[in-house]
């Protein structure tokens, strides 16, 4: 490592850094606005100016932008030398120029990069007294506000919503002093990934508009640690609270999962926990079918009399979007045989072939943070940037694998970020698609084919057998599906870090099984091959493990004849996942139906008696990822109410009924360890996090808030002149309002713990630079949670394992193939509910190809029916050449689609009556 002089001190720093990142890494501190750890270099602030000496006896040096400026060995720097402060300082006046005097009222104030940047480089008095530059503000939709006059013209946002995100329609227009950042025209901004524009820009450009609806002051905000509950990447986030009332959503860095940039579901789909629909009072279905509220107490004394009632038949379901406390303790309560997973049979088989191939071994699970390293990737019929946004925008990365191959061989540095684009114009490292319907990676893709579930599985298994020709062959291929097999095989066989992605976004379990033969072959070719499964929900995989892939599934129990006295629903919204019919002859059966849930959906709406569930802001809870990863999930704050955490009401429950299944257990960290110690797959789960006996080096609890609060007495000083008392959070390390530990430095408190980023001189999210082992990788304390499933050494014949290859899809009786189409606003179940998430989904559909509408007789925003069960299923038609022949898309989880998750295929006929009820806009081109 080569060794540099600051200031006259030396240190070692890593060759491949440009000063920036390595002065940055060493603590020190030095502005800068441009520069971003995901993004490079470009040297358009030139704020990070330092003095380089060309040897010890020179007393002048020159200027040098220190981001632009490759470390050498003993190269001789200073950051404190006059003329680099005076120049610092000179260019911040200049971008103050235009800037307005807005801090005190404007939303980034007291978190804003500019402001901490402004005063580290001693600029305090505006010189300039000329009329200010001023710009119209755009409508970008109902995620982010906009304030051009804010800009510094930093060119953060633009580089990373084109180069890094993808996306076209955010750019900068006009030139000089007038430039402007925005669309062509107002209107949504189109990427998956704008709201990370929030946190990107280094000024108050770019807010966040549900926060703006219900304000607060970010140094007034009590937060938590916590893990997003959109889909199963397990992203990393800090959710933040403000009178009883979830705030705002911002990521929280961990340099495995989702680093610094979060998809815009994760960001703004907690507006659910402040949704009217809320279950907040237990309540008690009367004769009339209106619930009563009665008392917690009362709701156990009622839940405990009908468990207890002799001779009971009781049955729960579990979900796959609970904790795996909340899942085991409802499992111990009504014993294994009676418990089921809450998933469908469809999604269970899926779900368990999957844990089953990665408990196998043969390839690796890649984070996230390893997806950005493959040099070829093939996914095989998942939408992965509507099922898991955020490794689509790894993903993104990947494919510029080859212009950093390009930039190493002829030695630019990476981090030059400008030099290797340019030097790579088109090349991209090689990503291909096996999909049923149009994806938005496509414009990053080198190859693209439309294909149905069982025809996407049938091409890999043929990808498999040319790489291995011991693997099992399809027959009765076409000459194009031969072609084009070899093609991808040929691709995949020439890299040497393949990644094959699959999952349950197909609902079909012969594209899993095809995409771990594909994995398998290249692995016996020698080949670091890596394999993902993108999951359902938060949750899919955990349930999963908690009975090591034998859980009972809804089928189970929906095909079941026995009449049932008491069954207990935990977060599930049962018609999700089955058809009604099945549903409602189910529930004819149960005599009592007992809802633990968050909202009131057509589940608790049926239920005798509802408790109402706390959100993942307000209790706690651990999660495992499409990886293996437990993570630990903290309450921002405690919920308004009857409400409690899932958990809690069934400690409750078991206390009341006087069961002796629960022994000890009292509290939330004997329930993780009684997981761990009755399950293996998950017995490192108690490792995700500290438990609540955790102190600080000064014996204290970890702080919520930071030490910048403005009080609390202001709080409710329209109510009373005296400080409430505080609650007392006994279930975790961390402790509500400002008490305890709140001057958090880097390394002194476990990363699952750290509810907020500051440091000192640092109030904006860049202070994580400070909590990193190095600029833009692992965090001090190392990064959140714990891997549960090892990439074990492959077993022999592992080519013996997938055998079984659907036929070729044909009109079956004129019926058609039925495939899931997502959307990553509206498809899943609680983000929807969020007011702004909302305003993005699109209306329920029927997507075919033209061929299709042809046969069928139908055009665009004509209605298509079919008979599923009994249920008559009407949706409006969307005809699209991104649809593949013999297929039918819809419009999963919206519009009533939870009839249709259970079935293959499907006749159709045109609606005679149908007549479109919402306007046209946003459907299968929705963002």
């Amino acid at each position: 490592m080569p060794t540099i002089i600051v200031d006259g001190i030396s240190y070692q720093v890593d060759a491949n850094d440009n000063l920036l990142e390595a002065l940055l890494g060493l603590g020190l501190d030095l502005p800068y606005f441009c520069w971003h750890p995901s993004m490079g270099s470009i040297g358009s602030c030139r704020q990070c100016a330092v003095i380089q000496y060309q040897d010890e006896d020179d007393q002048q040096g020159r200027l040098v932008m220190s981001c632009m400026t490759p470390v050498t060995e003993g190269a001789i720097l200073s950051i404190d030398a006059e003329p680099a402060a005076e120049f610092r300082s000179a260019v911040i006046e200049n971008l103050m120029i235009n800037h307005p005097h807005d801090c005190p009222v404007c939303e980034e104030g007291g978190e804003c990069h500019l402001q901490d940047m402004t005063v580290m480089a001693g600029h305090s008095m505006r010189h300039y007294k000329g009329l200010k530059t001023t710009h119209r503000n755009q409508y970008l939709g109902p995620l982010l506000n906009h304030e051009m006059n804010r800009c510094i013209a930093c060119y953060r946002c633009v580089r990373y919503y084109q180069d890094y995100a993808g996306g076209t329609d955010l750019a900068v227009f006009g030139s000089r002093g007038r430039v402007y950042f925005g669309r062509h025209e107002d209107g949504v901004l189109q990427s998956e990934f704008a709201g990370n524009l929030v946190e990107v820009c280094p000024t108050g450009v770019f807010t966040d508009k549900p926060l703006s609806e219900r304000y607060t002051r970010k140094w007034d905000l009590q937060s938590a640690p916590a893990v997003c509950t959109g889909c199963s990447m397990g992203c990393n986030i800090s959710v933040a609270e403000r009178y009883g009332e979830l705030r705002r959503i911002h990521n929280r860095y961990n340099s495995e999962v989702n680093g610094y940039f979060l998809c815009d579901r994760g960001r703004f789909g907690g507006g659910f926990v402040n949704h009217e629909d809320r279950i907040r009072r237990c309540g008690v279905r009367n004769a009339s079918g209106v619930y009563d509220p009665v008392s917690k107490q009362q709701m156990l004394e009622k839940v405990s009399a009908l468990i207890s009632a002799a001779g009971s038949k009781v049955v729960a379901i579990g979900s796959p979007r609970a904790s795996l406390e909340s899942n085991h303790l409802l499992g111990k309560l009504v014993g294994r045989e009676n418990f089921y997973s809450g998933l469908s049979g469809r999604e269970q088989s899926i779900i368990n072939a999957i844990y089953a191939i990665q408990q196998t071994g043969g390839a690796r699970i890649p984070t996230l943070r390893e997806v950005e390293a493959a040099d070829a990737v093939l996914i095989l019929g998942e939408d992965v940037t509507n099922t898991s946004a955020r490794l689509a925008l790894s993903l993104r990365q990947t494919v510029r694998n080859r212009s950093k191959e390009m930039a190493n061989q002829i030695q630019i540095p990476l981090w030059h970020d400008a030099a290797v684009r340019k030097l790579a114009q088109d090349e991209k490292s090689p990503l291909v698609l096996v999909t049923a319907s149009e994806d938005r990676l496509e414009d990053v893709s080198c190859l693209t084919h439309r294909a149905g579930p069982d025809d996407t599985a049938r091409i890999g298994y043929a990808i498999a057998n040319i790489i291995d020709n011991r693997y099992s062959r399809p027959a009765d291929l076409t000459d194009n599906e031969q072609t084009l097999a070899a093609s991808i095989a040929s691709i995949l066989k020439n890299a040497e870090k393949p990644l094959i992605i699959s999952g349950s976004g197909s609902l079909n379990l012969a594209v899993v099984e095809a995409a771990a033969n594909v994995a398998w072959a290249l692995k016996g070719e020698n080949k670091d091959s890596g394999l993902i499964y993108c999951v359902p929900e938060c949750n899919s995989l955990g349930v999963t493990m908690l009975h090591d892939g034998n859980s009972n599934n809804l089928d189970d129990l929906l095909s079941g004849s026995d009449d049932i006295d008491v069954a207990i629903v935990l977060e599930n919204d049962l018609y999700r996942r089955a058809g009604s019919t099945a549903i409602n002859s189910w529930l004819g059966k149960v005599k009592n139906l007992v809802v633990i849930d968050q909202l009131d959906n057509p589940t608790a709406s049926v239920a005798t008696l509802v408790l109402p569930a706390a959100s993942f802001a307000e209790t706690e809870g651990t999660l495992v990822n499409y990886e293996g990863r437990a993570q630990r999930s903290f309450a921002a704050f405690l919920p308004q109410g009857d409400i409690q955490g899932s958990w809690q009401w069934l400690l409750d429950i078991a206390d009341q009924v006087g069961t002796q299944k629960f022994g000890s257990i009292r509290q939330f960290d004997q329930v993780t360890e009684d997981i761990a110690a009755q399950n293996a797959a998950l017995s490192g789960v108690t490792k995700a996090a500290p438990d609540a006996s955790y102190r600080s080096g000064a014996g204290q609890k970890i702080a919520r808030m930071t030490h910048r609060a403005s009080g609390r007495t202001a709080m409710v000083a329209d109510v009373t002149m005296y400080e409430p008392q505080q609650p007392v959070d006994n279930t975790s390390a961390l402790a509500f309002t400002m008490e305890g530990a709140n001057l958090i430095k880097p390394g002194e408190v476990p990363s699952s713990l750290t509810p907020y980023i500051w440091s000192p001189g640092w109030n904006s999210n860049q202070a994580i630079i400070k909590f990193q082992a190095e600029t833009g990788g692992a965090l001090t304390d190392s990064d959140p949670g714990v891997r549960l499933i090892a990439t074990a050494s492959p077993v022999a014949d592992l080519h013996t394992r997938h055998t079984t290859i659907p036929a070729i899809t044909r009109h079956q009786g004129g019926s058609l193939q039925l495939v899931p189409g997502y959307h990553l606003f509206g498809s899943e179940e609680l983000s929807a509910y969020s007011k702004a998430i909302a305003e993005l989904t699109p209306r329920g559909y029927f997507a075919v190809h033209p061929d299709v509408a042809g046969q069928l007789g139908v055009a665009d925003h004509d209605g298509l029916e079919t008979q599923i069960n009994g249920a008559n299923v009407q949706l409006e038609v969307v005809v699209s050449e991104s649809v593949a022949r013999q297929c039918v898309v819809y419009s999963y989880g919206i519009d009533a689609t939870g009839e249709l998750v259970h079935e293959k295929r499907g006749t159709f006929k045109k609606a005679e009556s149908w007549e479109s009820s919402r306007p046209s806009n946003l459907i299968m081109s929705d963002r």
